[in-house]
């Protein structure tokens, strides 16, 4: 199974990143294959990082032969992700709005649908807008048609949105316990019988 971790923080080695890996780290331990994609390096090399809708239905043209075409072809083979940003005004990262705005060819493709989806926010206090801001990112995965989890697990509780940190995040010890009951979750859907 291959899961994959996408970071839509600017900072590729900041709180929401220790979050993501947290939870990769736990599933890679398992023999699951996982990857760590830093949403705004996809975008560095495209000429404009917005969606400008410039075909319609989407081909794909602004990132043919660039590091976001690579990216969405193992979003294809993925089974599980991990989507996080910090919480900027309540909501996610423009990094990672764009880099969604650009999937309406993986979304024409259906590429996401039945997927695994899970969300991680951190904030700059305890009540940072983190809920909010994963409830943002739950609406990227519904409208590709994932499975949303949250942050439970049966012989822990059942959970909430997803994991929601306050920065330094390598200090919150009850978002690294989420994130141990995520990875959790995350273990016993993928390795639900698929039919």
């Amino acid at each position: 199974m291959i899961v994959m971790g996408i970071n839509g923080s600017p900072d590729k080695n900041g709180n929401t990143s220790f979050i993501i890996n947290e939870i990769l780290k736990k599933i890679k331990a398992h023999g699951h294959e996982t990857y760590h994609i830093n949403a705004e390096e996809t975008l560095n090399d495209l000429h404009s990082p917005f969606c400008t809708a410039c075909t319609n239905p989407c081909t794909g043209i602004c990132y043919k032969n660039k590091k976001l075409s690579d990216v969405f072809e193992l979003m294809k083979k993925a089974d599980a992700f991990i989507l996080g940003s910090p919480s900027y005004f309540g909501t996610m990262s423009g990094q990672l709005k764009c880099f969604f705005d650009k999937t309406r060819t993986l979304r024409s493709e259906k590429a996401l649908y039945n997927k695994l989806g899970a969300a991680v926010c951190v904030g700059a206090s305890r009540f940072g807008g983190q809920e909010t801001t994963i409830k943002a990112i739950h609406d990227l995965m519904l409208v590709h048609g994932m499975y949303i989890i949250g942050d439970g697990y049966i012989s822990d509780d059942c959970g909430h949105h997803g994991v929601c940190a306050q920065k330094p995040s390598e200090e919150d010890i009850f978002a690294i316990k989420r994130s141990d009951i995520l990875a959790k979750r995350i273990l016993e859907c993928i390795n639900y019988p698929k039919k």
